[in-house]
């Protein structure tokens, strides 16, 4: 059996062919991959910027619904306060006007009989 020489080298060269090939193509995986990754790291950070800030809005929320619960509060006793004051000026207003009422009849009453006891 002979060898062939040039048969062997032929394969070897094909054989660096793959190799060098094969050696690129990792490379674009990696490239690719740390291109992937760097976008995931800045999507990572971006998420924990919005996190923090969510967790701020929140907090701010709550702090904003207390004081509302508290001013709402505050205004329904004023609601409260000026009806209950409403109505007793009303009975008050009704109770001048019937005393004025009351004060006229008299006046009219005594105005009478002080002229039948001048005659």
């Amino acid at each position: 059996l002979q060898r062939n020489p040039t048969g062997m080298s032929s394969q070897g060269a094909t054989l660096q062919n793959y190799n060098n090939e094969l050696v690129k193509c990792l490379e674009d995986l990696r490239e690719k991959r740390e291109t992937l990754n760097k976008e995931i790291l800045k999507e990572e950070r971006k998420k924990q910027d919005i996190q923090k800030k969510l967790h701020k809005l929140t907090e701010e929320l709550q702090r904003i619904n207390e004081r509302l619960a508290k001013k709402t509060s505050a205004r329904n006793d004023f609601d409260m306060t000026i009806q209950e004051t409403e109505g007793a000026y009303m009975k008050i207003l009704e109770s001048s006007q019937t005393l004025l009422h009351v004060l006229k009849r008299e006046s009219v009453n005594l105005s009478k009989k002080k002229q039948t006891s001048h005659k």
